[in-house]
């Protein structure tokens, strides 16, 4: 009776110290997981998507156009095979945009139906929440003959979202999934006015209210003339307009992870530029969601046809979008949601 006793009891024992050795891991995996995952965001796979993404093939992805039905698929094709799910069920990656709702305002070059691309990672414990890491699949097309690649504009932010996805499906599959859920929102219709953010907006797949912020990449992988001698920089826009609580969290995930200078520039509501208002996280924004709009500002190929993936500099694209990658794990996995704090 005692050995059977003693038995019993050494069982129970091992089994409590196996259960809270795996809990103890699956903690300590959690806590580094936001550093290791971002490694799997490289410049070398940013600069493969790109070279096919920014490619003559795909015909400068004008709203409605055949180069543009070349961009939405190749990102839905890239989604099935990296197994993350659409949040419009099955393989209906596309929420379609209909030409009626595109040429509302327009009178002359009348546009043809066209879709915002959806992916999503259930969150795990507040997937009711939602984080969306947006920035728009189009640009300017093709204009007396000449392809406008889009490399920058807004390729750069394109392709950082396929890598962010990539890293946040690894984490996922080895049981470190983000807590809220994460919507990849590929917009279409930003260079004729907004327009793929705003059908979103107006028919969301995820209640506005649910939403918890709007991380919005339009343009990051190249250098503006200020800072030409010191290119580790990232222009930030609209962290502070409404949640103070986002603006510090982006701050310290920065000192933590990346070091890149962070400049507020084009954040003061006196800028003559009025950036805030001129890519898709306004339309977020507009519904008192809080945002930050990443931007590397203007160059020289700005809107022409020279934007082209072979001035891309891979290494600092590389860097901040794992910036980005980290302040959508740390505001997905944080216990509460963002305060906002200055609604308008």
């Amino acid at each position: 009776m005692k050995k059977l006793v003693y038995l019993m009891w050494s069982i129970t024992i091992l089994a409590c110290s196996s259960s809270q050795n795996a809990t103890t891991s699956k903690n300590i995996n959690r806590k580094a997981s936001s550093e290791s995952y971002a490694q799997t965001i490289t410049a070398e796979d940013l600069k493969t998507h790109l070279y096919v993404y920014a490619s003559d093939d795909f015909e400068g992805r004008n709203t409605g156009e055949q180069g543009q039905k070349k961009a939405v698929n190749y990102l839905k094709d890239f989604y099935i095979s990296q197994e993350i799910k659409s949040p419009l069920g099955e393989d209906t990656y596309f929420q379609h945009v209909p030409s009626a709702f595109l040429n509302k305002k327009r009178r002359r070059f009348q546009l043809k139906d066209s879709e915002n691309v959806l992916a999503y990672i259930k969150g795990t414990e507040k997937p009711d929440e939602i984080v969306v890491i947006s920035a728009h699949l189009d640009h300017e097309g093709i204009k007396n003959g000449k392809i406008y690649n889009g490399a920058d504009d807004d390729g750069s932010g394109t392709v950082a979202i396929l890598e962010i996805a990539q890293a946040f499906k690894k984490a996922a599959k080895e049981g470190n999934g983000p807590k809220r859920s994460i919507l990849f929102l590929h917009v279409t219709g930003e260079e004729k006015g907004l327009l793929g953010s705003k059908y979103y907006t107006e028919n969301p797949v995820f209640p506005l209210k649910n939403t918890v912020t709007d991380l919005n990449i339009d343009m990051i992988g190249r250098v503006d003339d200020r800072h030409k001698e010191d290119p580790n920089y990232i222009y930030l826009i609209g962290s502070d307009r409404l949640s103070t609580e986002l603006h510090n969290l982006s701050e310290e995930v920065n000192t933590k992870y990346t070091n890149i200078k962070l400049n507020y520039r084009y954040n003061r509501k006196s800028d003559p530029n009025l950036f805030y208002y001129r890519s898709d996280h306004y339309n977020f924004a507009k519904h008192n969601i809080p945002v930050i709009f990443y931007f590397n500002g203007i160059h020289a190929d700005y809107h022409k046809p020279t934007d082209t993936p072979d001035k891309i500099n891979y290494e600092l694209l590389e860097k901040r979008t794992r910036l980005i990658f980290h302040t959508a794990w740390e505001v997905a996995n944080r216990e509460n949601r963002l305060i906002v704090d200055k609604a308008n």
